[in-house]
């Protein structure tokens, strides 16, 4: 399990300075069984706090170790209050806004309480309710679930919240572009007003911080990396290059072996499927993973791509948080996001646990205005590359003035034919294998 750490950089020193923290010996030796050692920032800063019952607001990326820094202050707590779990009911509960991350959540709390007699039940959609419902009768001491999962289970009365003595949101501004607003603070009318609330978010839009303000109770506040940070790690290229030579061109790149592990990430669910049969045909073994898969697809999407066995995934921004993959070594934007944070969640899913990594953009005509959107928010100029036939329609439309989202033209293309970080120096992608790798696919 990676939660953050950077195993290289935690083995070797006393353990000591998890149990300074004022842990119980048990979960210490739980993290002591997972490598760890050495707490990171965003636990030095939130582990103390939390184990005064204190509120926390959190403004923390992926990546940093923050799951530990709740579960861990709150398994303590579990185990020095000795409560039972009540039936049909939690005393933890946390709720995050992808199946993907309630999951790896789930699995951190059962790594760390390895050692102590809890109940952690995941309640998401895309599976059966029967077994879902078998784990709440009896009650659990941690309950993890996406909202709109947690709605169903409270309208069919098979849960109840009014036991909960910790509640965790966690990646609270991504829960606001998937919607769960609404139900979100339909949840909380559910909880009892004597609590310890716990808020994690990369970024605070203002809904996020009037929600914030909702919920907490004169919150202690922590933060580890300025809102919208890239990771310094990443090497990061923008390739200009047509709309209709985009599939072209990502074939080309996936061909050299540098790319060993590639997350693609695309707009649309239809557009996933579509790149991901585009390459399959083209001998890229890749698989794709949206919102309309089923569970059982995802879970065998990405077993695929930790296994190696599928080396791409074509992911929407659904896989832009809470997936845990060690060891992806690029991170490519077919299409950039709407959202300039969507793109610092991207590209945060290379160079975790001390490792370098390559994020890569191509970029059409029509994305000039979000790539200077995210170069404002990032406050950083990315590298360009310029891949445009001379003479194309597509050249003519970069030079033009850019007439949508207020924004001027883009960046003037500079470094033109230079290679992809971790590639081969090349003039141009093979136009003769990309066209056998479209056979039988659809236009992206």
């Amino acid at each position: 399990m990676c939660d953050g750490w950077s195993v290289a950089a935690l083995k070797g020193t006393p353990l000591s300075e998890f149990t300074a923290l004022g842990l119980a010996e048990p979960i210490v030796r739980a993290v002591e069984k997972e490598g760890y050692s050495t707490p990171t920032p965003i636990q030095k800063q939130s582990i103390p706090h939390l184990l005064e019952g204190k509120d926390l607001l959190g403004i923390a990326q992926t990546g940093t170790g923050k799951t530990a820094a709740f579960a861990l202050p709150i398994l303590h707590q579990l185990k020095a209050e000795g409560k039972t779990a009540p039936g049909k009911g939690c005393l933890t509960l946390v709720l995050a806004p992808t199946r993907e991350l309630a999951a790896q959540i789930g699995d951190s709390f059962m790594a760390y309480g390895r050692f102590m007699n809890i109940r952690v039940a995941v309640v998401v959609g895309g599976v059966k309710h029967g077994p879902q419902i078998k784990a709440l009768a009896q009650g659990v001491h941690v309950l993890v679930a996406t909202p709109g999962r947690l709605i169903d289970h409270m309208e069919s009365r098979n849960v109840r919240l009014d036991a909960v003595r910790h509640v965790v949101l966690d990646e609270a501004d991504h829960m606001l572009d998937l919607g769960f607003l609404p139900p979100i603070r339909r949840i909380l009318k559910q909880l009892p007003q004597k609590r310890q609330t716990i808020f994690f978010s990369a970024t605070m839009p203002k809904q996020i911080g009037d929600l914030a303000q909702d919920m907490l109770d004169r919150p202690v506040k922590v933060a580890v990396t300025p809102v919208a940070t890239t990771a310094e790690k990443v090497a990061q290229e923008v390739f200009f290059v047509e709309a209709k030579r985009k599939r072209e061109v990502l074939a080309e790149f996936l061909g050299d072996p540098a790319f060993s592990r590639t997350l693609v990430f695309t707009r649309t669910k239809r557009g996933a499927d579509r790149v991901a049969k585009y390459l399959t045909a083209g001998g890229i073994e890749a698989s794709a993973i949206h919102g309309d898969k089923s569970q059982s697809q995802r879970e065998r999407a990405l077993e695929a791509f930790k296994g190696g066995r599928a080396p791409v995934l074509v992911a929407t921004d659904i896989a832009a948080r809470g997936i845990d993959v060690d060891k992806v070594s690029h991170v490519i934007n077919f299409e950039l996001p709407e959202v300039p944070e969507a793109y610092v969640h991207r590209i945060g899913r290379t160079a975790r646990a001390g490792e370098e990594g390559v994020a890569l953009s191509l970029v059409d005509g029509s994305e000039r205005g979000l790539l200077k959107d995210i170069e404002k928010a990032t406050r950083q100029s990315i590298k360009t590359t310029d891949l445009r036939l001379p003479g194309s329609a597509e050249e003519e439309e970069f030079a033009a003035p850019a007439k949508k989202r207020g924004g001027r033209s883009g960046p003037a293309p500079r470094n033109a034919g230079a290679p992809a970080p971790g590639q081969k120096k090349r003039s141009r992608p093979r136009r003769n294998r990309s066209r056998r790798s479209g056979q039988g696919a659809m236009a992206a």
